[in-house]
């Protein structure tokens, strides 16, 4: 029963980020000119590719979460745009934080959940678990028609 819980809690944290993370991006989309004006240009980028680019990063990573498929690599990136909010927010103060559309509290929150999921993984219901049970049940039928 318990790993019933664990695996369900799972999947709504997963789901419940996911569409946290899905909203900052679309809040980021709706405001694209104030936030472009605000944006950093990184590696030689303009401001505006540069957020079309963490946005569009942002909505796959979230979708990927939320169907828990390749979710340990998919995490990795936004983790790092929130590490990256976190220091905007304590070395340039909490006016920073609106560059990224999220207000102060959020970067931490989601460090907090992503470095959990990433240990604790996707759970049995997602998709990499499914594909992984596909793969051992396909690996045995290869191996019998292998060894006959």
């Amino acid at each position: 029963m318990g790993h019933t819980y664990a695996n369900i809690s799972r999947l709504f944290l997963r789901l419940f980020t996911g569409l946290i993370f899905l909203q900052l991006s679309v809040r980021q989309m709706m405001h694209f000119d104030e936030a472009a004006a605000a944006f950093p240009a990184l590696f030689g980028l303009t401001p505006e590719t540069t957020l079309m680019a963490v946005v569009m990063i942002e909505i796959i990573c979230a979708v990927l979460l939320m169907l828990g498929f390749l979710m340990r690599v998919a995490i990795v990136v936004p983790l790092l745009l929130m590490v990256l909010a976190q220091y905007a927010i304590t070395v340039y103060g909490e006016t920073s934080s609106y560059i990224f559309s999220c207000p102060p509290g959020y970067p931490l929150m989601f460090i907090g959940i992503f470095i959990y999921l990433l240990l604790a993984g996707p759970g049995k219901i997602s998709l990499d678990y499914i594909i992984a049970v596909n793969l051992i049940e396909n690996k045995d039928d290869v191996d019998i028609v292998e060894n006959a």
